[in-house]
């Protein structure tokens, strides 16, 4: 099979080679690989493929008159690809002429064409003519199509032949291109005349909707209008009034019928017949469209455009005309989408040309009626409006994608914000040319001569607007300044009163400690200064584009907050009598007068006045929230202190109760993390540290550097600099540790966990039913609705439901059927445990009882008649017995009361039908009387029993020949019961008189004797016809009869398991309830799609790795019980018969299912696009079943949707049909667009992606895919040799639907519905958000869930997607949620321990940890793709996430801010939840991590964190850090202080401080400082994440799961891989902060089945932990090696031992977690392929993973852009090597005892020397140099090489270049830096180990 394979791919591989070269062959030539610049033959090589089967020579004719169209198109053949293209179409020509003239039927081609159009016609067109059916309907859209290029290649060839056409067929060509400008193909509404009977066209909303906008009356057309048909609306009058493109006018002209539609119907429940759109619908849809803008114009002070006539009958009119207006703006706004205020601005003065154009004004200039400024002629809008804006927005895109700093281009929201500003009105209408907006970059300007020779323009440019982002850490404290105000004040408090008196908190009450605690009131107006210059320096950029009260205020806030740095120091020291040195210092500089504390206090009062304001403010939001959001000039002058006026972050205050619950959890884990850090880490180091004060240090062991420092300060800071930078992070890990607290409870109170094994699920399932009822299915009106409180959370029960409610038992059977078939069809079980988990879909009428699932009543029967056999008691105790358990008295009356149905079913004639009537009313008058077990015999029983089985098995097979046994086996029967049970004489005597016929005594003659059940009609067997009805219950019989084993473990699947048992578990929390799927709310699921894997081929399951494995073998060991069920569906008892069909099947050369069938099972099991579609579009099966429930009548439901599925086609014939209607309200509910952003690319290259997504479409009717297309056209402009770029927004559907029933080989094609126009390319900044941003406008409904590709959903999930859209009307807080946030399940932990270990971790953070976010802490925001938007809330607003280019990376949490800042409100609900793969590989997940850190680095310096920092109350804004930046921040935090510590404890060991010191306690046992340690190796091992981890698991699946779990992870090496992955997040988090260098990181998203190279992980890793983990490891030596002689073993290995495992997890763990990662063979294949990486020479064009060189270019890149600020960090950062370098010189014994600092400065020197001289002969080695210490930049870039690195006599001189000659020189050099140059010699001796200390 792997061979079969290996050969497909190889062919695979030459077609697409043969195709890029342009050399088509005949056998792969397609349709669809056409050219872009020849994009219009595409339709007549299609028809040509249709028709070749049919009659090849007009195949061939319809190819030759492609070649002709092709020739004129393109004659010099100057598009790409083109002469290719055309020579292979020539060749095939050549070829196909002589055969095809040969089959030609008629005399001449023309008559050939004519004649076949005819048959054409008659065939496909007039047995069509009235398709009422959707799919017939496209069908004859494709027919008309194609007959119109029949025609057009017709008239081609009869007019080179000099043949008239026939009068007949032009007749008929008539007819067809009349109804082909009618028949286009279209989305959802098919809004031509002749589609009126359709079914979704028949709905009344639909018709309001479309009659409302096809009223023109009144509006005044253009002169030069011709009308071209009848149904013109309100949109066409827009287009030619404004010139929006033709297919955006039809793309929006559905979206706002469908829109109004399903607004109209919810307020109208049971609509009227005569179809009106109502005016409340139309209000509410206006409403929620124009609120952003209304908001803008109030903002800006002008008065809003929307003006509405006073006649009423106008009203409806101008409205639709208005959101009409806004939607084709939008809809062809392209990437100014983006900008939500541009396209306010854009509106506000075109519906202020509408107002006019309909008011009839009149232009003073012309005297004529008013004309829009842009318009009248097609593509005006794009041209005039769109594509000057596109420019500005693409040509500072260009500047960032060159690697300029934030600050010198503008992003979307700089252009954005532009529109904040009164200014945005100087841009004028039309817009000026010269306006300032559309001032460029001086580097972009055409350079325009003037005086000075200065370019014009350059000090024009706008610059950055409100915000410049600046690659600065000092934005942490920027953003966040009042949480770090608070901790340093807290902390100064703490350390005062640690410092005097008795240390106890109550000692702050002492005087002079309250006084001197006093001071954190300078230090806080120090702080204030620090922020207020700070916010100069950072804001300086934008000073260009800031008003002058912006500016006022920025100089403002500096003077004052200076003015107060005087004030409170000056008046502090007159507050004491006896000042302390600080105050007295101060009173020098001045009089000294008495003191005066009343002062100092009201000076006190002043500064805290505004501070009180907002305290008081705090306490009552909804004043704060008037405020902000007031525009009353007084109220903004006051507000305008507090923070700058700004369009968003106004009125995001929470109600009083949010309020109070978050600031409760705050105020609780403040005090405790306050306590803990006075009392562990300050309080104990206090005395210590006086005592190292006073100690005296006089002999040093090196120069030291403060001599004047008195008091040991530099062993102080060694001291307590770890424990400050844990005060500062340690907040995380409360954070941490309150977080699972809180989130456990609110999880148990949310009632998570309640059936979490398939024992409770039994337990409850006879609720379960009441539970799908109560929330699956709409309430009647004379239901009572829900009850809420605490009383309704804490307990939620439903009542069982009686077997007298037939609807409600089948209403349950139909969705618990839907969810156990699709079990079946994703192979997670098998056939037998479908047969045992199936409620019967066909209610059986005469069973007075519900059916429960069998897996529930297996082995009931066998026990029951165990204990039947052996009752000897009476009928009430067996009852008793068996009505304890309840499941099996339901299965002994089940099968008694289904046995008498078969039984009396099949016995037919007179005399039998008498006999069994007399034995079961014997029977139940028995069982009524309670007397059964007395009066008859038991111990039979189980041999009737036996019997009956075999009745079973014979019924089940139903074979004519089995008659007889049947026969015999009904005598048997009747004897076991006549005989041995009911042993009555009277019944004997009966069934004798029928055997004995007259009753005589004597022998009867043969022909008279009459044998029960033998005659020919006595019984009725074979069954003919078999019902699916009957099959069941034959099926279910055989089952409770046959199952003697318990099925407790059915279903097997793990996953099912979990799936039913959450599934379950999610019906009794709390819910909306779910409306009828009419008057839900619509939504559309969008999905990003770029290069990924949208079906994997067989080759690429079969391709083995080194190690021989392939991806099928690896899934099938990780599947083996969901192969095994692959193999049963496809009916192959094992792999070698399935490999054998699988030959066959490619010997056949037929349709390859089964092939598919297994490409299928693999994807479903990977992160492909097919898995994903295949999810999504479970929401439409369960809303057709939803609405099948809906709708259905009583006897539809009684006999089930499984026989509405099984008669679909019949069905769907018929309009009006119960399943088309379902199908029709789905398609109104419903939207899935795949924005497969390459697709057209993919397709003109002959790419299988492009194949394998056509497919999709051709799977799944309904879905649309939306892709970019680039088209070649000619330029209008240039020279015509030239062809320009175009780019169009274009939404395909599948051609033609899947069809059982058509005989004619159908080809899979797509079919282009819209086709919009972009200014430009469409990708401008980030790829996905742009990605989303062109397609979003093909989507439909009120609510848009966000998908992304690694994503999956269940169909039972699918179910309660109509209760969470309600979620949008329920309160949730003052403002309405605008997105409602979904709990994912991972499913990627099954694959490997590391993606177990990554499953769990994200698990935690998408529950326990949203959970918290959304309530209490308000700050939840969008973090990934299974979110649902409020669709016209977010599309006004900018979208559903942003896309400026590297500062919005992490795309998705961008949407959450613009949502909050913008008073959106995120909610979270965990009854639905969708899957979601992960990165399963060290590698894969490394480069997420780092995706993730560079994400939340550009987060950072975003103006969107700024402001929630500063417009967020105190505990928001603390829940807010916490909770995005701060995570990273604090892990930044935790290895710096382990750098910190060490550099810290070296500084002791080498300066001998610490020798000297060692009798301190604070030396010798530290207990805060190991505190501190044991606090950062928390955060290290993964404590953070493992604490929600635990208590998740715990909740869901008990806490002895999630125990073993957690053991189960450090057996696994857990703590290795989240200490590695810290490293990961540290470097990139501190790297993008200082350098930038962030971008987007494919993962690929594979399964990881080879082995990683050595050189592969070297390039990941080496700067982010190779590099580091050595510094780290040296300094550990270091610091043991030159300590040991005074210190114990014990105390260093207790203190450091975190910092060891750091460093064997940073060094080793690429390799511990690396496949073969320790086979011999592997290490010796990886050694040579790195020696051969790093000696390769980089240059141009040589690839990274090719040369050491190239790939050390590309890490040091982001230092190109690095602002001098990252320079000078990153030589302070340097700097560290001197301190052990500048020690280790005197430890050797190697500066003679001398300890001046001029030694150490010679090192510099020297240095610096050898930069300078360097020459061609000294390339090998500096080369070299370069090789051993990548840490640091190259010597061939002329930068500085740290001293110690040449340190080493011994050289390398593996490289081609002769090194020989250089190493006495180098070693006398060595010597003579170190001052004993008369010894060159010597220096050999410290060669080696100079060497090791010198590596970093």
């Amino acid at each position: 099979m792997s061979s079969r394979g290996g050969s497909d791919q190889q062919s695979q591989r030459r077609i697409t080679r043969t195709q890029t070269a342009g050399n088509l062959g005949e056998s792969i030539f397609d349709s669809e690989v056409v050219p872009s610049s020849l994009v219009e033959i595409a339709p007549i090589l299609r028809v040509a493929n249709e028709i070749e089967s049919d009659n090849p020579r007009v195949a061939y004719l319809c190819r030759f008159y492609a070649f002709e169209k092709a020739h004129r198109l393109d004659p010099t053949s100057s598009g790409r690809g083109v002469r290719q293209f055309k020579t292979a179409l020539l060749q095939r020509l050549e070829r196909e002429n002589d055969p095809t003239l040969m089959g030609r039927v008629k005399k001449s081609d023309a008559r050939e064409m004519q004649s076949f159009y005819q048959h054409y016609y008659k065939k496909y067109i007039q047995a069509l003519q009235n398709a009422a059916d959707k799919a017939d309907r496209a069908r004859l859209t494709k027919a008309y199509q194609t007959a119109n290029v029949l025609f057009e290649v017709l008239k081609a060839v009869n007019m080179t032949q000099s043949v008239e056409v026939d009068p007949q067929i032009l007749e008929a060509h008539d007819k067809v291109a009349k109804k082909t400008e009618i028949y286009v193909p279209y989305n959802i509404l098919p809004l031509d005349p002749d589609s009126a009977n359709q079914a979704i066209m028949r709905y009344p909303e639909i018709q309001a909707a479309v009659l409302a906008l096809r009223n023109t009356r009144g509006l005044p057309w253009p002169k030069d209008y011709k009308k071209k048909k009848d149904d013109e609306d309100i949109l066409d009058w827009l287009q030619a009034m404004f010139g929006f493109q033709k297919d955006n006018v039809a793309n929006q002209r559905e979206h706002l019928i469908l829109l109004l539609a399903n607004v109209h119907i919810r307020q109208f429940p049971k609509p009227d017949q005569q179809p009106k759109l109502d005016d409340r619908a139309l209000t509410e849809v206006m409403k929620k469209l124009f609120k952003n803008y209304r908001k803008w114009c109030k903002y800006l002070d002008r008065q809003s455009s929307l003006w509405l006539p006073t006649i009423q009958q106008e009203v409806q009119q101008r409205k639709l005309l208005y959101m009409g207006l806004y939607l084709l703006i939008w809809g062809e706004a392209a990437n100014l989408r983006f900008m939500p205020e541009c396209l306010c601005y854009i509106y506000h003065h075109m519906a202020f040309e509408l107002y006019g154009m309909l008011a009839g004004n009149v232009s003073p200039m012309t005297g004529e009626n008013v004309k829009p400024a842009y318009g009248g002629e097609e593509e005006a809008f794009l041209r005039k409006v769109v594509s000057p804006i596109y420019e500005v927005i693409a040509k500072e895109a260009e500047r960032s994608k060159r690697g300029s700093k934030h600050s010198q281009w503008r992003n979307y929201d700089d252009l954005n914000e532009y529109f904040w500003s009164v200014d945005c009105f100087r841009l004028g209408w039309p817009m000026r040319a010269d306006a300032d907006f559309f001032c460029l970059p001086f580097d972009q300007l055409q350079f325009v001569k003037n005086g000075d020779n200065r370019p014009a323009g350059k000090e024009r440019w706008m610059g950055k607007i409100n915000f410049v982002e600046i690659r600065s850490f000092w934005h942490v404290f920027r953003s966040f300044d009042r949480m770090w105000s608070f901790f340093i004040l807290c902390l100064q408090v703490m350390i005062i009163v640690a410092w005097n008196g008795s240390g106890q908190p109550s000692s702050i009450f002492n005087s002079d400690v309250f006084k001197k605690s006093l001071t954190v009131f300078i230090t806080a107006a120090i702080l204030k200064l620090g922020q207020a210059v700070l916010d100069v320096i950072l804001s300086w950029k934008a000073r260009r584009s800031m008003s002058s009260h912006v500016k006022l205020r920025y100089i403002l806030k500096v003077v004052s907050a200076a003015a107060w740095v005087i004030v409170l120091p000056v008046t502090y020291a007159y507050s004491w009598d006896n000042p302390p040195g600080f105050a007295q210092t101060i009173k020098s500089w001045f009089s000294q007068s008495s003191s005066s504390p009343s002062l100092f206090i009201l000076a006190v009062v002043v500064y805290l006045s505004p501070n009180m304001l907002a305290a008081i403010l705090f306490l009552f939001p909804f004043i704060r929230r008037f405020l902000e959001r007031s525009n009353y000039r007084i109220v903004m002058l006051m507000m305008w202190w507090s923070q700058p006026r700004l369009y968003v972050g106004r009125g995001m205050h929470e109600s009083t109760f949010s309020l109070f619950k978050y600031t409760m959890f705050w105020v609780l884990l403040i005090i405790t993390k306050l306590a803990f850090s006075y009392y562990v880490e300050i309080k104990p180091l206090v005395g210590p540290t006086k005592a190292i004060m006073n100690v005296k240090i006089r002999n040093f062991q090196w120069h030291e550097f403060f001599p004047r420092a008195k008091d040991n300060l530099g062993v102080v800071i060694a001291l307590w600099a770890p424990i400050i930078l844990v005060y500062f992070m340690d907040t995380q890990i409360w954070y941490a540790i309150f977080s699972t607290l809180f989130g456990g409870i609110y999880g148990a109170f949310r009632r998570l966990g309640e059936i979490r094994t398939l024992g409770m699920l039994r337990s409850r399932f006879q609720s379960l039913p009441g539970a799908f009822n109560a929330c699956l299915i709409p309430l009647e009106k004379t239901e009572q609705t829900k009850k809420k409180g605490l009383k309704a959370t804490l307990s939620r029960n439903f009542a069982e439901i009686s077997p007298n409610k037939e609807k409600e038992a089948a209403r349950f059977a139909q969705l618990w059927n839907k969810i156990i078939t699709s079990f079946r069809e994703e192979d997670l079980i098998n056939n037998r445990e479908m047969g045992l988990l199936l409620v019967p879909y066909w209610a059986d009428r005469d069973l007075d009882l519900i059916q429960w699932p069998p897996f529930l009543l297996a082995s009931k029967i066998p026990i029951a008649l165990d204990m039947a056999k052996d009752s000897n008691g009476k009928d009430r105790e067996l009852k008793k017995r068996i009505q304890t358990d309840n499941y099996m008295y339901c299965a002994v009356r089940e099968c008694y009361a289904s046995f008498r149905n078969i039984i009396k079913f099949l016995v037919q004639g007179a005399r039998e039908k008498e006999v069994i009537d007399y034995i079961f009313s014997e029977v139940d008058r028995h069982i009524e009387a309670g007397d059964l077990i007395t009066e008859y015999r038991m111990s039979a029983l189980p041999g009737l029993s036996e019997h009956f089985v075999k009745l079973i098995k014979y019924l089940l097979d139903n074979k004519q020949e089995d008659r007889d046994q049947v026969v015999i086996l009904f005598q048997d029967m009747l004897e076991v019961m006549t005989r041995d049970i009911m042993m009555e004489d009277h019944i004997s005597s009966l069934v004798d008189s029928i055997h004995g016929g007259s009753g005589h005594e004597g022998m009867t003659p043969l022909d008279q004797q009459y044998q029960l059940f033998a005659s020919s009609g006595a019984i009725k067997f074979p069954i003919h016809p078999v019902t699916e009805a009957w099959k069941e219950k034959i099926n279910r019989l055989d089952l409770l009869l046959t199952v003697k084993e318990s099925a407790m473990d059915v279903p097997s699947n793990l996953d099912a398991r979990r799936r039913i048992s959450f599934f379950s578990n999610s019906l009794f929390m709390n819910m909306p309830t779910a409306p009828k799927v009419r008057n839900m709310f619509s939504f559309s699921v969008l999905t990003p799609y770029y290069t990924e894997d949208v079906l994997f081929s067989l080759h690429d399951l079969e391709v083995e790795n080194e190690d021989g494995v392939s991806i099928l073998f690896y899934l099938q060991k990780i599947f083996p019980d969901e192969w095994s069920n692959f193999l049963e569906r496809v009916k192959c008892r094992n792999e070698e018969e399935f490999r054998m069909k699988l030959q066959k099947e490619e010997e056949l050369k037929g349709p390859k299912e089964l092939e598919e069938e297994l490409r299928l099972w693999a994807s479903y099991r990977g992160q492909t696009l097919t898995k994903t579609v295949r999810g999504m579009m479970y929401y439409r099966k369960a809303l057709e079943l939803q609405a099948f429930l809906d709708m259905a009548h009583d006897e539809d439901l009684m006999e089930g949707y499984k026989a509405v599925e099984l008669n679909m086609e019949d069905n769907s014939k018929g309009e009006r049909s119960l399943w088309a209607q379902c199908q029709a309200v789905t398609d109104m509910k419903f939207t899935y667009v795949v924005s497969c952003q390459q697709y057209g690319i993919h397709k003109r290259s002959g790419d299988t992606r492009a194949q394998d997504i056509l497919k999709l479409l051709t799977t799944y009717p309904s879905l649309r895919v939306a892709y970019v297309d680039e088209v070649e056209e000619p330029s209008k402009e240039r020279p015509k040799k030239i062809n320009q770029k175009v780019y169009y927004s274009a939404l395909v559907k599948a051609a033609l639907p899947k069809s059982s029933n058509s005989s004619d080989p159908v080809q899979i094609l797509d079919q282009v519905i819209y086709k919009i126009k972009l200014p430009g390319p469409a990708i401008l900044g980030e790829g996905k958000p742009e990605n989303q941003n062109h397609a979003i406008i093909f989507t439909r409904g009120e609510g848009l869930q966000t998908i992304d590709m690694n994503q999956d959903n269940y169909m039972e999930e699918a179910l309660k997607m109509r209760n969470l859209l309600q979620e949008f009307l329920e309160e949730h807080g003052v403002r309405p949620p605008t997105i409602l946030g979904l709990r994912e399940h991972i499913f990627t932990g099954s694959v490997s321990s590391l993606a177990w270990f990554m499953s769990n971790q994200e698990t935690s953070f998408v529950t326990i940890g949203q959970r918290l976010l959304a309530n209490p802490l308000k700050v939840r925001f969008h973090y990934g793709h299974p979110d649902v938007f409020d669709r016209l809330f977010h599309l006004t607003r900018g979208g559903v996430s942003k896309a400026s280019k590297n500062i919005n990376l992490s795309e998705d949490i961008f949407g959450g801010f613009n949502s909050t800042l913008r008073e959106g409100n995120v909610t979270h609900h965990e009854y639905i939840q969708v899957g979601k793969g992960r990165d399963v590989g060290l590698n894969q997940i490394s480069m997420f991590e780092a995706k993730i850190a560079n994400g939340n680095g550009e987060q950072t310096l975003s103006r969107d964190i700024y402001r929630l920092g500063h417009r967020f109350d105190f505990f928001r804004m603390l829940s807010c850090y916490f909770t995005t930046v701060g995570f990273y921040f604090s892990t930044l935090i935790t290895v710096l202080t382990v750098y910190v510590f060490l550099y810290g404890r070296l500084y002791l060991v080498l300066s001998g401080l610490e020798e000297g010191l060692i009798t301190q306690k604070a030396i010798r046992d530290n207990k805060p400082l190991q505190v501190a340690l044991a606090s950062q190796s928390f955060v290290q091992i993964g404590f953070l994440m493992a604490l929600p981890m635990l208590m998740e698991i715990g909740l869901e699946r008990g806490f002895r799961t999630a125990l073993s779990d957690f053991i189960l992870m450090q057996l696994q090496l857990a703590p290795v891989f989240f200490t590695f992955s810290l490293g990961t997040k540290t470097h990139y988090y501190g790297r993008t902060l200082l350098h930038g260098g962030a971008k987007y990181r494919p993962t690929g998203r594979g399964f990881v089945v080879f082995h990683a190279k050595f050189a592969e992980n070297y390039r990941l890793y080496s700067r982010s932990h190779f590099v580091k983990g050595m510094e780290m490891m040296l300094l550990l030596l270091v610091y043991q090696i030159f300590g040991h002689s005074y210190r114990g073993s014990v105390a260093y290995i207790f203190i450091t031992v975190s910092m060891w495992f750091m460093v064997g997890t940073w060094l080793f763990a690429p390799f511990l977690f690396n496949p073969s990662g320790f086979e011999w063979q592997k290490i010796v294949d990886d050694w040579t392929d790195w020696n051969k990486w790093i000696s390769n020479r980089g240059g141009i064009g040589v690839p990274p993973e090719k040369s050491w060189e190239s790939w050390w270019e590309e890490e040091q890149e982001h230092l190109k852009y690095s602002g001098k600020r990252g320079t000078i960090a990153e030589i302070v950062l340097a700097l560290r090597f001197f301190i052990y370098q500048y020690g280790l010189v005197y430890h050797l014994h190697i500066a003679e005892k001398t300890k001046s600092f001029l030694v150490s400065l010679w090192h510099i020197m020297a240095g610096d020397l050898l930069n300078i001289v360097r020459d061609e002969d000294c390339f090998c080695w500096t080369e070299k140099i370069q090789c051993k210490f990548p840490a640091h930049v190259s010597v061939n870039q002329g930068t500085y090489i740290p001293n110690f690195c040449v340190h080493s006599g011994h050289l390398d001189c593996t490289s081609p270049y002769d090194c020989s000659r250089h190493h006495s020189l180098h070693s006398c050099l060595h010597a003579y830096w170190l001052g004993v140059a008369s010894d060159c010699s010597s220096v050999q001796t410290y060669g080696s180990s100079s060497w090791l200390l010198g590596i970093s």
